[in-house]
């Protein structure tokens, strides 16, 4: 349980890293941008969908080590233990689709219900992002 645990917040921990930081790159790089308005708006949208993405990979990564180690459990269901089957999953579980045809079993459950509180905590912190940044570029015009 304790490796389970340390796995956990070193996901958790980095897909909140690597957000604070496109978002951060983002932050600045955009406003130097000579383009249109408009299209420093996509800019910053496609960037934080980029994150979005990066981050379901690194859970998807962690599943496909948690299922190929004996311990943590396992992914039952329409799933062959491949890392398309895993990164299948955490888009699912980081987006809170849940469609249910995998499910987690063990102590990978864990890290299933802390994704899709990750992915929803992230999902919002890019939709403020994103709204502050659209002000910023709206104010005046």
């Amino acid at each position: 349980m304790l490796y389970t645990i340390l796995i956990n917040s070193l996901l958790v921990s980095l897909a909140v890293l690597v957000h604070y930081e496109i978002l951060r790159q983002l932050s600045l790089f955009v406003p130097r941008l000579t383009i249109r308005h408009r299209l420093r708006v996509l800019f910053g949208v496609f960037g934080a969908l980029c994150a979005h993405v990066i981050e379901i990979w690194l859970f998807a990564f962690g599943y496909y080590f948690m299922v190929h180690v004996d311990g943590f459990g396992t992914l039952a269901g329409n799933f062959d233990h491949s890392l398309l089957d895993c990164s299948y999953f955490s888009f699912s579980t980081y987006t809170s689709l849940g469609l249910g045809d995998i499910a987690p079993l063990g102590n990978i459950r864990f890290l299933a219900g802390l994704e899709a509180l990750t992915g929803l905590v992230l999902i919002t912190w890019s939709a403020s992002f994103m709204f502050i940044e659209m002000t910023k570029f709206w104010e005046g015009k």
